[in-house]
Order: C-alpha cells, then structure tokens, then sequence
C-alpha cells in the first residue's frame, strides 16, 4: 500500500496525518494504524469544506491525529467543524472520535452503526445523533449526504456524497486499484459487489471516489471493487 501520496496535493503532513486537497470542496485526511495482519495501515477520511464550514466523515485513527486534524481545520482552514459521520464502526473510522465528542462536534451515526457502537458497548455511543440510512446536513447554502446502501466490508457500513464536486468517500467498502481483499472478519461477500452496483447506478457521473485505504480514483474504483468480489 503507498504510504507517500503525491505531494503536489498535500496541504499537511506530520507523522501522524497527511491532508490531501482534491478538489474546491474536497479534501482527503490520511492516518495511521499499526495493525497485527497488515502492519502498519494508511486510512482515509473525507473532509468536505463550503463557506467556512466543515464535515468529517471517519475521524483519524487515534486521538494525537484527530486532535491535529481538528487543529488544523480550525485554526490554518479557519473552518468550523459541523459534523462527524462515521462510516462503519471499526477503529479505522472512530478512532479519534471521543476528541470531536469532547470539543462538542455533533456525530451521526446511522442506526446500524449506533446498534454496533452499543453491542460493543461503547461509551461514548450516548452523544451521538442517529439517522436511519439517509442523512443530509447543510453545509453553508449546500448539501452533503450520508446514505446506506448495503452490506460490504461490515453489516452497518455507509458511503458519503458532495454532489457540488461529484465525490463519493467509501470508507472501507470501496477498495483502491489493485488492493486485496483486507479484513474480512465483519464482511459480507456475497452482498458486497451488489451493494457497490447500487452506487454506481445511483451516483454514474462520479468523478472522485475516495476508498477507505489507499490512493483516491475514479469510478474505476467502484468496477474494481465489484469485480474483486464477484
């Protein structure tokens, strides 16, 4: 897996986070995870930012990057964070999740990840707002989305949508060009490739699509993962 994106995209980067500028709106926050099966695992998050205004989808991977992603977004951005969306309810997407918690930053989770989050009793679980397959959030005059469109890598996991910049955030659904198949434990493969088909059909003229691990595409990404699972 490459640990070292291209650097003309880079607005940030430490040993703990990388931030990547992919578009007006869009931007791609990269952490680490020190994995016993994969060594160490570079994870992605989508930040969305319209008027000085920001939502997060997966928070870092722990509480050092999540606390320089927020420092970041607020102080060299000068953006308020609105929003935190997790996309499914493994360490790689709420590792950092409590900083955000703390700083009062209002977390969805949809209601399959909110059943997860409390089966696994997470103590946190009780501050955040819980939507039920669909979410929309305003941020300045448009709109972002968090929607469900099945069972993949997890029971629960979800994409984001910026329609404004034609970007899909897959979180660990969508798989880069050429990855294996990763952590299965929680999968469901036989649902998997047709849940991917359901957002290609629904979102065709997708021009950026951020996977959960890995360099960000095209579409390419979605026929890429759907036939890897097939």
């Amino acid at each position: 897996m490459n640990l070292a994106p291209s650097d003309s995209l880079k607005v940030y980067e430490s040993e703990n986070l990388i931030v990547l500028k992919l578009s007006q709106h869009i931007y791609q926050h990269i952490s680490f995870l020190n994995t016993d099966d994969f060594g160490k695992v570079a994870s992605n998050g989508m930040l969305v930012i319209n008027n000085h205004k920001g939502v997060v989808f997966d928070t870092p991977t722990d509480d050092k990057s999540s606390l320089e992603l927020i420092k970041f977004v607020t102080k060299k951005l000068k953006t308020d964070i609105t929003a935190v969306i997790p996309t499914h309810f493994h360490e790689d997407c709420i590792g950092g999740i409590a900083n955000f918690v703390d700083k009062g930053i209002p977390v969805y989770a949809n209601n399959k990840t909110m059943a997860l989050f409390k089966t696994k009793k997470l103590n946190f679980s009780k501050h955040i707002n819980e939507f039920n397959g669909k979410l929309s959030l305003n941020i300045g005059e448009k709109k972002v989305y968090a929607e469900y469109f099945g069972e993949g890598h997890t029971e629960d996991n979800i994409i984001g949508y910026f329609p404004e910049d034609e970007t899909i955030f897959g979180g660990c659904l969508i798989k880069e060009k050429n990855a294996g198949k990763g952590y299965l434990g929680d999968a469901n493969t036989a649902e998997w490739p047709a849940t991917v088909q359901n957002i290609k059909l629904k979102y065709p003229d997708t021009k950026i699509v951020i996977p959960g691990h890995g360099e960000y595409g095209g579409t390419a990404l979605l026929d890429y993962t759907i036939q890897l699972f097939q």
